[in-house]
């Protein structure tokens, strides 16, 4: 067989990544018999059929998807090592990219890359986006790290995602200080109206089974999975909310707000997800470490 030809290969790759012949030459800038034509050479090469058609959809044959997953492990490393490059390399000015969920809070964040601020050879991006977007920017080595509340699941063995805990929050019953009940939950609780993170969210979740063995129904005006929203409904409206303490710090200690207490077994966890890969850059690692949950 004749020596593999790399620039085929690529084509191969990212028409099987996007299963379409028309998205990918509009990506590359090819033409689409340009690309076929490469691919169909790659195929001579390798004396193999990598595709088949299924009416209009563009298959990967079962060598062609033995084959995709060597030019992964290959490109995948290569535009690694091209992040890489465009970071200065060993350079001693250092730079990371960071990408946050929009919803996250902002205290949170702040707190985690505090120790960043402490390094004048450091310098940091920080990127609000919704959580495809932001695993797609892993994906793409376009972000270093993600900060979140949610775990991303593993599926399987070769999944690419790695999820590390770097804090957990006791979530906290907060409101206006003059309407603290100064009584044990639920006990004075009665008459209060409440508004709280959406259903779909871990301290939801946590704070309704709690509520549920004590026999307690929340009167609930609103509900937000903004943490900055539920900040501004709790000041504004004069209703409770159940929050980790860390997220309404400023109003805490202005006065404004009031920590009644907390509740317990009732937390927030949050994750730095990464992707696996070859080569993990320094300021990653260490940033990783001063964030470990002991």
């Amino acid at each position: 067989m004749a020596k593999i030809n790399y620039h085929h290969l690529y084509y191969f790759w990212r028409v099987a990544l996007s299963g379409s012949i028309t998205k990918t030459a509009e990506e590359c800038h090819v033409s689409q018999s340009a690309l076929s034509q490469q691919i169909k050479q790659l195929e001579t090469t390798m004396d193999v059929r990598l595709f088949e058609r299924a009416g209009r959809q563009l298959l990967l044959t079962d060598i062609g998807k033995k084959v995709l997953t060597y030019a992964d492990e290959i490109f995948t490393t290569g535009e690694e090592l091209q992040s890489f490059i465009n970071k200065g390399g060993t350079a001693t000015q250092k730079h990371i990219n960071i990408g946050v969920l929009t919803t996250l809070s902002r205290n949170f964040t702040e707190s985690f890359i505090s120790p960043l601020l402490q390094q004048p050879n450091v310098s940091f991006t920080l990127t609000t986006r919704g959580m495809t977007n932001l695993l797609n920017g892993l994906t793409s080595h376009e972000l270093d790290l993600v900060l979140t509340n949610r775990s991303v699941s593993q599926q399987n063995d070769d999944a690419i995602w790695q999820s590390q805990l770097v804090s957990r929050q006791s979530v906290s019953i907060i409101g206006p200080a003059q309407q603290n009940p100064q009584k044990t939950f639920p006990q004075g609780y009665e008459k209060l109206k409440w508004v709280l993170p959406t259903k779909i969210t871990e301290i939801r979740s946590a704070f309704d089974a709690y509520c549920a063995t004590l026999g307690y129904e929340p009167d609930i005006i609103a509900e937000a999975d903004d943490m900055a929203m539920l900040r501004l409904l709790v000041r504004d409206t004069g209703a409770i909310t159940a929050l980790p303490a860390v997220v309404v710090k400023d109003e805490i200690s202005s006065g404004n707000l009031s920590e009644y207490q907390i509740l317990p077994n009732v937390y927030e966890h949050f994750y730095a997800i990464t992707i696996k890969r070859t080569f993990v850059p320094e300021i990653v690692t260490d940033l990783l470490q001063k964030n470990i949950v002991d």
